[in-house]
């Protein structure tokens, strides 16, 4: 058996117990996900500015759950984190900073390939959300500082013109981002390519295997900034995430 889930990241990465958190499912078969807004919930984003809080809330946007991880879109290499600049960019962005883990788990040790995200109106894959703009970026940086990414790979930290956002804008013509494959538990599977010393001079190990696309397990993680923008006055409820992947 095999499930596709998502959660509201409060996850930092599982170097020790105190990042040993667990994030917290978003039921969104029950018509939960994530929220956009200005300085708290409730508050509207400027037309044409981005979000300053996320949280978690209902397909409508009027009932609050938790208060989630904000990324905020600075620039095609600027990222804000619930209030702050990384002064590192996009390329410097800790697993944990993400608002949203995907999480895909199987009963057997499988490997994942054409793993794929899309921002759509709810309705129809092939159309965009309506009257919003928003940011994707895949985050793949397993430690806990904010720290350049120095690998050149596809699986480890990633050369740094891998870490930028991705529009989706209706303008725009419908694509799929492309995702990591088999990214393992916790995002801490990466290449045997990747120049990677055992830790990062901390004492944290920012990988556990280096099987890249060949890594099998019961569970793979993905995490993922969001920011989003309206283009026009009004909530936006017409708004959806797809993802989907296969596997081996």
């Amino acid at each position: 058996m095999s499930t596709i889930t998502f959660h509201a990241n409060g996850h930092k990465a599982q170097y020790t117990t105190l990042y040993d958190t667990d994030p917290s499912l978003i039921d969104h078969a029950g018509g939960s996900g994530i929220g956009f807004f200005g300085g708290g919930f409730g508050i509207s984003v400027p037309v044409a500015q981005y979000q300053d809080s996320s949280y978690v809330t209902n397909s409508h946007g009027t009932s609050s759950g938790v208060k989630i991880n904000n990324t905020k879109y600075l620039s095609v290499s600027g990222i804000e984190h619930n209030g702050g600049t990384v002064a590192a960019g996009t390329s410097g962005v800790p697993n944990y900073y993400a608002p949203l883990n995907v999480r895909f788990e199987h009963s057997e040790a499988v490997r994942v390939q054409n793993c794929k995200l899309r921002i759509f109106d709810r309705n129809d894959i092939t159309k965009h959300a309506s009257g919003v703009t928003t940011q994707v970026m895949e985050i793949r940086h397993p430690h806990p500082t904010e720290v350049h990414n120095t690998g050149s790979g596809s699986l480890a930290y990633r050369g740094s013109d891998h870490f930028s956002w991705t529009s989706y804008d209706a303008p725009e013509a419908m694509a799929d981002l492309a995702f990591t494959a088999s990214p393992g538990m916790s995002g801490l599977n990466t290449s045997a390519a990747e120049v990677l010393p055992a830790d990062a001079g901390d004492g944290y190990r920012n990988w556990l295997t280096q099987e890249g696309s060949a890594h099998q397990s019961t569970r793979h993680d993905w995490y993922i900034a969001l920011s989003a923008s309206p283009d026009s006055i009004g909530s936006k409820t017409d708004y959806g995430l797809y993802f989907t992947l296969e596997y081996l």
